[in-house]
């Protein structure tokens, strides 16, 4: 199956044009985040791969994985949040990233490869299933996810990334995300990740604390990896040469979509339509004040949001 994906952000001010909005992506973290949070380390491993995640809590599984440039800690807040309600949350630094392996070449980086690296998560937890929560490629990778084993999925919430149906439309026939994916076409190119540095790729992360732990994490992580992301997986075409890719199974699992409608990288219209391609019900909440990292621009209402959406379904 051809995987239609979307980006991230990345921190450099003068790459992306959404980069202003991202810059006040944290300053709620350091209230937000409780100084008594006991996070947990763990691994789990996928064939030779080990993925690092960090657990807080206890209760039903939810499984959140992170986008570009980022890493465990932007899920702090909602896990905080979720942990209270009575969750036991894991947060996984994607491979390449952080305290995870970093396997050479763009091969590794294949959407089956992330697929399996959250199945690892949920199998090292002992369970069968998780609610599976992701933004950015994290987003992706929980489409992908539903979609290769829906054995593994009971609830679905995706921030930021459109269905692969509503994607390949938008790259087919919308001028403004053909645009705003043009810094993928970028990525995509040999050599990308030279331009790259930790202190860039944190220049989003205002509150200090935090952005130092985002320096370091980037520090441990590895550039190429993340170019690989979008060599593997992101689409190569636009307009005329985007060819749609087979249509993915229905999902079957309730689905909440949340959308920062200032995203330049990822149109809200791509989400036109989701429902279509779920046979549960569908939720979409759209927060016109939010850019991309929608997460942190309005973290009490996404944090409310998700918290009341999964009790509801509980």
């Amino acid at each position: 199956m051809r995987n239609l994906l979307c980006a991230g952000a990345i921190a450099l001010a003068a790459a992306l044009p959404f980069a202003a909005t991202a810059a006040t992506a944290h300053k709620a973290h350091a209230a937000h985040a409780a100084p008594a949070a006991k996070y947990e380390d763990h691994y789990a491993q996928n064939g030779s791969v080990k993925i690092h995640y960090v657990t807080e809590g206890k209760g039903p599984l939810v499984v959140m994985v992170h986008g570009f440039p980022d890493y465990w800690a932007t899920w702090k807040p909602l896990m905080a949040t979720l942990s209270a309600a009575g969750y036991r949350v894991a947060a996984m630094d994607n491979r390449g990233y952080n305290l995870s392996d970093k396997p050479q070449g763009e091969a590794a980086y294949a959407m089956p490869n992330l697929v399996g690296d959250v199945a690892a998560v949920v199998a090292a937890e002992g369970q069968k299933s998780t609610i599976l929560i992701g933004h950015d490629w994290g987003a992706s990778i929980a489409w992908n996810t539903t979609f290769a084993r829906p054995d593994l999925v009971n609830k679905l919430v995706i921030m930021a990334v459109p269905h692969p149906t509503g994607m390949a439309r938008e790259l087919a026939t919308n001028k403004a995300q053909q645009a705003g994916s043009n810094y993928a076409r970028n990525f995509q190119k040999e050599g990308s990740e030279k331009n790259l540095t930790a202190e860039g790729l944190a220049g989003w992360v205002k509150d200090p604390t935090e952005k130092a732990g985002y320096i370091e994490a980037f520090k441990r992580s590895d550039f190429g990896a993340m170019m690989n992301y979008y060599r593997a997986n992101y689409p190569k075409g636009v307009g005329e040469t985007a060819a749609p890719p087979p249509e993915p199974p229905p999902v079957t699992v309730p689905v909440l979509v949340i959308h920062g409608m200032k995203d330049t990288a990822l149109n809200a219209a791509g989400h036109n339509g989701t429902w279509d391609h779920v046979t549960a019900d569908t939720t979409i909440l759209m927060i016109p004040t939010a850019g991309h990292f929608v997460q942190h621009d309005a973290e009490a209402l996404v944090d409310r949001t998700v918290k009341d959406w999964l009790n509801a379904r509980r």
